[in-house]
């Protein structure tokens, strides 16, 4: 047998067995099974005002790209804000509010691989 030979078999053998995930194009998993395969990660950071100290009340906004829904965290006494729980196979905007200012608009990209997306919003 070919090394390629070799290799496509012992790659296909490990896919089998589960010892590899699949891609969205391989029709051994389904393009859910694949999406579960990325995983969650977490959103976090701190609000800040122009003269970066922390905002305690700003509202930080999670907006999911593909479904438009949006999740909502106040930050902290410190300006922190939390989101668990944030699928890494979809792109996200993120973005603060409070007292008519906003911060600019940061993507999560679903093509960014940190388990944690860690970003301060700095208030305008």
């Amino acid at each position: 047998m070919s090394r390629a030979g070799l290799v496509a078999a012992t790659v296909l053998s490990l896919l089998a067995f589960g010892a590899l995930p699949a891609g969205p194009r391989n029709t051994l998993l389904s393009s859910a099974t694949w999406a579960q395969n990325i995983g969650m990660r977490t959103v976090s950071g701190t609000v800040l005002n122009a003269s970066s100290e922390p905002v305690p009340g700003a509202t930080v906004f999670l907006k999911d790209e593909k479904s438009k829904t949006i999740r909502s965290f106040d930050s902290t006494a410190e300006g922190h804000f939390h989101f668990a729980q944030v699928d890494m196979s979809i792109d996200f905007d993120l973005w603060a509010e409070k007292d008519g200012k906003k911060s600019a608009i940061k993507t999560v990209s679903s093509w960014d691989a940190r388990k944690d997306f860690i970003s301060d919003l700095k208030l305008k």
